[in-house]
């Protein structure tokens, strides 16, 4: 599955989780998500663990982050 494939499976709207980014609209947050993956958890774990979401969608989320880690400015908020 090319980049932009991948990408897709992430999705930003504002009637869903407040705005914030998600796996294919499904209300997996891509943060929660990553914070899971940072915690120790395996992959495999976290398919185990939430059934909805595929393997691909778990590489869509360290891709989104790669990404954001490409921009230039960051802003903090208190």
């Amino acid at each position: 599955m090319d980049q932009g494939d991948l990408l897709a499976r992430i999705s930003v709207d504002p009637e869903v989780n407040h705005g914030q980014p998600t796996v294919r609209g499904l209300r997996y947050p891509v943060k929660v998500l990553l914070e899971l993956l940072a915690s120790g958890m395996t992959p495999e774990e976290i398919l185990a663990d939430y059934p909805d979401l595929e393997s691909e969608d778990l590489q869509a989320v360290l891709l989104y982050a790669a990404r954001l880690a490409e921009v230039k400015t960051v802003l903090r908020v208190a």
